[in-house]
């Protein structure tokens, strides 16, 4: 426990440099679209840019530092952090908690889809205010962006440990940018610095004509605050603290400076939309001509990242979900050693496809905006639900837990409603993809609940004499040496009536030792141990593994070891007990059985609950099989299908006809 403390809040200088290198690049890259998003289609006045600026301030001092740096990176669970995290540390209070924690999960990914597209294309339409290149055409522009995020996610499957390493310099590079870019065009208005006073916020959203729905604008600075608590495992809650000063303040000068420049330049001007599009940008407006072209591929490595941590941790959110049996099971590789680092290829190609189709529908960054930043409101409030719950295991004072909803329960429901004008622009797109992925989300827990009516257990302790029995039958020919199941039964005691009956009805399976083996899914992350129960020394063993939640089960060889630990105890002899192989010790072979349920035709559901088990089991054929899902070897795996009645039919409506031949 002290270790993982020691971890999570030691500070050092390759610390600081890992979280900027990782945790940053969304909402570091924020200044590339915000102010555009504010001053679209407006005229330039010191209301609306010094009100802007302020509720940018704000929320970024409300939202992201109040919020996430101070209060919620102390809900870490065992050094790490996220929804999912944060949803396992409170799951056994209230059942009804793993609604808030899917809503986020879902919504998380689905407006991370644009974070790449956004990000990449605006850095990219700096190249029309670059002379030699102020002709390009917006089409040119997108097969640019396109072809970057092609090989950006092509690169997923090779892993990113070494190019990594160079995110934190590079990420350095940019916020020292931004900071000195910021500094330079302060002098332009130095009433700029009023904006710090919250009374010019207010002013904005409550005197400016439709001021309220420039929040959806704001709300863009603080997308990637999310970021900050899932990555407190890769970086620790003090480096992310550290570093977040540093980088709040480059945000908030680069801001200042766009502002100021904005003022001294366009005051009483309107920017039009067509401006925007075609490549007006107040963040390489800064700039000098001369720097421009530098100044761009610096912002396009930067975006390049923040599109590289997005992906990264939705690999990570996707894994924590597969083994909270909140989604399918899916092909998980490792492309490097580094600690945490995985590759789903299935969410990396639905990845790739929503953000190429963000691009090719919305065509310009512009367009973007006014579709990005609906959904992680969704996000963020469940963030707050779950963390107002997790004060509650600590026992916190419920005057500061009701304060704590209070605020930002307010906060979000009021940015979540002026977000709500981009539906119509876009926004649909990322409700319809995070309703899409909480549909599966639901489907998959909830059809576990309705099969769990269905699991029949008994005790073990009645079947261990016809286990015996069987074994020592040398009559029933041999199935296999060493016969292993799958079990769900948390209790070692009990045993599922289906496995039982796989042995001893019907062709019974005989074999010399019988192994039942369990994975336990636990709330710790990172826990990795097992449990040895000999219930007839070498005849019937049980084995269960104790596995974090982001722990891959890799059954097959988390079993060999497990087997040849036992063996160099002497606790088993694995040796085949035919006479030839044992006088020349040949271990004997090893056959995995996992069962696998179809849905019978022989059942009466309710209407909503059918329709759930009709999708579970459309999701399931197109999924990772139960033993590729375990991490088995094909070859010595057999999958026996079995009839899941989870609601029986009580009344069959069949009259028997009497013959002629009956009555005689």
């Amino acid at each position: 426990m002290n270790v993982v403390s020691n971890k999570v809040n030691k500070v050092t200088a390759a610390g600081i440099l890992v979280a900027l290198g990782i945790i940053y690049g969304d909402i570091g890259t924020s200044p590339l679209y915000v102010f555009n998003a504010i001053i679209n289609s407006k005229e330039i006045s010191e209301l609306l840019i010094i009100g802007g600026l302020s509720c940018i301030i704000w929320t970024l001092t409300l939202q992201t530092t109040l919020k996430y740096v101070i209060l919620t990176l102390q809900a870490d669970n065992k050094g790490e952090g996220g929804i999912f995290s944060l949803y396992t540390l409170v799951r056994r209070q209230k059942k009804w908690l793993v609604i808030p924690a899917m809503i986020g999960g879902a919504a998380l990914i689905a407006d991370g889809m644009i974070t790449p597209a956004i990000s990449v294309s605006s850095a990219i339409e700096g190249l029309k205010q670059i002379n030699a290149f102020k002709h390009i055409e917006q089409q040119q522009v997108i097969y640019i962006v396109l072809g970057i995020l092609v090989l950006l996610f092509f690169l997923q499957k090779v892993g990113t440990a070494s190019i990594g390493k160079l995110f934190g310099p590079i990420m350095m590079l940019w916020f020292g940018m931004l900071a000195v870019l910021g500094i330079i065009h302060l002098q332009d208005d130095l009433g700029i610095f009023k904006a710090f006073n919250p009374y010019y916020a207010f002013k904005l959203l409550t005197v400016y004509p439709k001021g309220f729905w420039i929040l959806g604008a704001v709300f863009l600075c603080t997308t990637g605050a999310e970021a900050l608590y899932s990555d407190l495992g890769h970086c620790g809650r003090a480096n992310i603290r550290y570093s977040w000063v540093f980088v709040k303040v480059c945000l908030i000068l680069n801001y200042l400076g766009q502002g100021a420049w904005l003022l001294h330049n366009y005051k009483g001007k309107i920017i039009s939309d067509e401006m925007i599009k075609g490549g007006f940008n107040a963040f390489f407006g800064v700039m000098s001509e001369e720097f421009r072209l530098v100044g761009l591929i610096i912002a396009t490595f930067a975006a390049i990242i923040a599109s590289q941590a997005l992906i990264s941790g939705s690999f990570t959110l996707i894994s924590e979900a597969i083994r909270l049996n909140l989604w399918p099971r899916m092909k998980i590789n490792y492309p490097s050693e580094a600690k945490g680092q995985l590759f789903i290829p299935g969410i990396n190609l639905l990845l790739l496809i929503g953000c190429c189709s963000i691009v090719l529908y919305f065509k310009s960054s512009s367009a973007m905006e006014s579709a990005y930043g609906l959904a992680i409101t969704l996000c963020m409030l469940s963030t707050s639900i779950l963390f107002a719950n997790y004060l509650v295991s600590k026992r916190t004072s419920p005057i500061l837990i009701y304060l704590y909803l209070a605020v930002y329960l307010t906060i979000e429901s009021v940015f979540l409603f002026a977000n709500l004008i981009k539906f119509q622009h876009g926004g649909y797109i990322a409700l319809m993809a995070g309703g899409g992925l909480f549909v599966v989300m639901y489907v998959w827990y909830r059809s576990r609940k309705i099969k769990n009516r269905y699991v029949e257990f008994v005790r073990m302790e009645e079947y261990i004499p016809k286990l015996e029995e069987l074994s020592n039958d040398f009559s029933v020919p041999k199935y296999a040496t060493h016969l292993v199941y799958m079990t769900s039964a948390n209790n070692p005691k009990e045993i599922e009536h289906k496995i039982i009956y796989s042995i001893l009805s019907g062709k019974p399976k005989r074999a010399d030792i019988f192994w039942f083996v369990h994975v336990d899914t636990l709330d710790d992350p990172y826990t990795s141990e097992y449990i040895v129960e000999h219930i007839i020394p070498n005849d019937i063993i049980r084995v269960e593994f104790r596995l974090g939640f982001r722990v891959a089960p890799r059954v097959n060889l988390m079993f060999k070891k497990v087997v040849e630990e036992l063996v160099a105890n002497k606790e088993v002899n694995v040796t085949s007990r035919y006479e030839s192989q044992q006088r020349n010790n040949v271990v004997g072979d090893f056959q995995f059985i996992v069962m696998e349920k179809f849905l019978a035709q022989d059942n009466e559901l309710p209407f909503m609950e059918r329709i759930i088990m009709q999708v579970y089991f459309w999701i399931k054929e197109i999924s990772l099989s139960e033993e590729r899902g375990f991490g088995l070897q094909q070859s010595n795996v057999s999958v026996e299908k079995y009839p899941l009645i989870v609601a029986p039919v009580s009344k069959t409506k069949l009259t028997r006809i009497y013959t002629d031949e009956d009555d005689e």
